[in-house]
């Protein structure tokens, strides 16, 4: 296995680290992306903790190719904030358009240059989607059809078996969300596209685990593992 660390984004401003990881053998290709809204720092402590496994020798990737961006909007991380605009409104939304931010321009453009099967997209919303429908807390998120949805049934059910409390389990949600990275790369590069979300409210270091248990189950529904 090999991993290698680059720079996204020439900007001094939007540069942020990213990490190549080659499997011992050929397969699949999947793109994780953390930190897209700045002040979503469980998820991109997950993301990171991942990365840093795989550089220590402590996560195996057998198959494929795994291209990890722990932390995309470095300036709105440092901040502690959201981000204006929002990034994740400024994907593409089609095959002849153009993203409206330099950031999100630099993102799709590492996955047009990978062409993931795979992207998966973390993040953390408010409330508990056991508690009410309305809110994204504890979800996985993927657009309608999408050939993501078996694989998400599948590992919804193996995150709820291993936790007590059902106000925590998760849930799916099916829908576009027009220039958000999810949609953008099944709209343009027909890759599986999924969102997680864990719920804010709960302990930061539960809110990893659970980040870092989804991501696994993925690697090895995907055939990484």
């Amino acid at each position: 296995m090999l991993v290698n660390k680059h720079i996204l984004a020439s900007s001094s401003v939007h540069a942020t680290p990213y990490y190549v990881v080659r499997g011992v053998n050929p397969g699949p290709v999947m793109l994780i992306t953390s930190g897209v809204h700045g002040n979503e720092t469980a998820s991109m402590a997950a993301a990171q903790q991942l990365a840093d496994d795989c550089i220590a020798g402590r996560h195996i990737i057998q198959r494929g190719l795994l291209i990890i961006i722990p932390r995309v909007h470095q300036q709105a991380y440092r901040k502690k904030i959201r981000g204006k605009p929002d990034l994740n409104r400024t994907f593409p939304r089609r095959i002849s358009g153009k993203a409206k931010h330099p950031l999100a321009s630099a993102v799709f453009h590492l996955a047009r240059q990978y062409q993931p099967d795979w992207w998966l997209d973390l993040h953390e919303a408010n409330g508990l989607s056991q508690l009410s429908s309305r809110v994204l807390g504890q979800t996985l998120i993927t657009n309608p059809g999408s050939r993501a949805v078996p694989v998400c049934k599948r590992i919804i059910k193996q995150m709820n078996r291993s936790i007590a409390n059902q106000d925590r389990h998760f849930n799916l949600k099916q829908h576009e969300l027009p220039g958000s990275a999810r949609t953008a790369g099944a709209r343009l590069l027909q890759a599986r596209t999924v969102t997680v979300e864990t719920c804010w409210s709960l302990k930061r270091s539960v809110r990893i685990k659970y980040q870092r248990q989804i991501v696994h189950h993925f690697l090895r529904e995907a055939g990484f593992m």
